[in-house]
């Protein structure tokens, strides 16, 4: 796996449908990603089953030394909202893992968000892609965290673009903004360099994985037959892919696919949350702009949305960095290499 020296120490918090579960991939494909934890929160599916296709990804490929804690199963405030006509019964779409035979660690996610910044100052990468309910949590436990966190990259958010849960609300957000709230409020004041990087929907719902992308991840993984998913398959088909990675995920991306197609979006799948993970070893991959981020609590339409102040016209200082830009073919370079590579080693 390389240097340890070199390798970037990670907590991921997620609330594993599909797109988390490709985010989950690219990062154990990745020699300098260290994934230390996995915390589970209730967001695209319940946090239970979170936590079951968490351990499944991981016991498939082989990962079997990665801590994976239950955390909120509920928002703070709010009562749970699922989405699972986006991410399938079972939050991983058509696919059908085998189930897992590890345990879930007998620790909540807050202690092992708390422990791994306290054990490693400075040094942790915290990864959200799901509601920030677990980090929310820890921080009112340990007000510190934020500055015992290396740097902080979520998921979330829309500013100048529409939701995709409300007219003006990202998914994550809009399942718990008064968590989401509180975290951005405790990261104000952080130097430029460790300002939480935001990967909101302005840039992810650019990341569009079309069929052919998961047909150069076979390729990759030197898998066969051809892997062809088309809009016109019967409602029952599913990848008959030699490769057991690319199965699923071929199975879990189709699900996202046609959903995204009902929607009117196009036979394609939005990858927000490998995005986000790419970005988490990678910052250069994104062109980032300084902003104060805020949610709104109150608004009787616009709860949930977050504000961003561009122009400092709240005379507060900047509490994150915005990405505004990237190269999604580059993005795409990087997955079907390192996710290809990856599932042609585990088999």
């Amino acid at each position: 796996m390389g240097d340890t020296l070199s390798r970037v120490p990670l907590i991921l918090d997620v609330d594993t449908g599909i797109d988390d579960s490709l985010a989950l991939l690219y990062l154990m494909a990745s020699p300098e990603a260290e994934i230390l934890a996995i915390t589970c929160t209730a967001g695209n599916v319940p946090a239970h089953q979170v936590a079951i296709n968490n351990l499944a990804w991981l016991e498939l490929c082989g990962y079997d030394d990665v801590e994976v804690a239950l955390g909120a199963e509920v928002p703070i405030i709010q009562p749970l909202m699922t989405t699972e006509e986006t991410h399938g019964p079972q939050g991983i779409g058509h696919a059908e893992l085998p189930a897992p035979t590890r345990a879930l660690s007998a620790r909540h996610a807050t202690e092992v968000w708390i422990d791994a910044v306290r054990r490693r100052p400075g040094e942790v990468i915290g990864l959200v892609t799901g509601p920030l309910t677990n980090l929310a949590l820890a921080i009112k436990l340990e007000p510190e965290l934020p500055r015992l966190l290396g740097r902080l990259v979520v998921m979330g958010g829309s500013f100048n673009h529409a939701g995709n849960t409300t007219p003006t609300t990202e998914w994550n957000i809009a399942v718990d903004p008064d968590s989401a709230k509180i975290v951005f409020d405790a990261f104000s004041g952080l130097p430029e360099e460790r300002m939480p990087i935001v990967c909101a929907l302005d840039v992810t719902e650019r990341i569009e994985m079309k069929p052919e992308h998961i047909a150069e991840l076979a390729v990759a993984a030197e898998s066969e037959p051809a892997e062809i998913i088309a809009p016109e398959d019967p409602p029952e088909q599913r990848s008959q892919a030699s490769n057991r990675v690319i199965r699923h995920l071929s199975d879990a991306v189709r699900f996202y696919m046609e959903f995204h197609l009902a929607q009117d979006q196009g036979f394609l799948a939005h990858m927000h949350d490998p995005f986000a993970a790419a970005i988490a070893l990678d910052p250069s991959l994104g062109v980032m702009r300084p902003a104060v981020v805020d949610v709104e609590l109150a608004g009787t339409l616009t709860r949930g949305q977050t504000v961003a102040d561009w122009r400092g016209m709240w005379g507060r200082p900047a509490n994150a960095a915005i990405v505004v830009d990237t190269d999604p073919a580059e993005f795409f370079r990087r997955v079907v290499d390192r996710v290809g590579a990856f599932a042609r080693r585990v088999g």
